[in-house]
């Protein structure tokens, strides 16, 4: 089993930053695929980022891609989200997942999820 801890969202302004961090414990980091998905009100999850154990490969929903970056550090079982830029439609709560294979943009492949941490971007 491998359990994950979201932390490092909240309040900000549109065009502010945030860090969000993934902390994973338990079963081996080794060969696990981590992604980041969110979901606002009233719409379903979906995908984000993801990125592959040895951080070979990042991937990035369109809506995202270049104010979003993804990363990881195995020597300390975390991941991370660096969001600049944020757009009122960002607000989401966001979730950490992982899985261990080929990475996905599939919500339901993915084994292993957080809590969750509330992002709210202020227009």
């Amino acid at each position: 089993q491998v359990q994950l801890a979201e932390s490092g969202g909240g309040l900000v302004q549109a065009g502010g930053s945030l860090r969000l961090s993934c902390a994973a414990s338990g079963r081996t980091f080794r060969g696990y695929v981590m992604g980041w998905f969110r979901q606002a009100p009233g719409k379903e999850r979906e995908f984000v980022a993801a990125i592959t154990w040895n951080m070979g490969s990042t991937y990035y929903a369109d809506s995202v891609k270049g104010r979003i970056t993804i990363s990881r550090d195995n020597t300390k079982n975390a991941g991370y989200l660096q969001m600049n830029s944020l757009k009122s439609e960002d607000t989401a709560v966001y979730y950490c997942a992982g899985r261990y294979g080929a990475w996905s943009s599939t919500t339901y492949v993915y084994n292993y999820w957080g809590q969750g941490t509330q992002v709210t971007v202020s227009s």
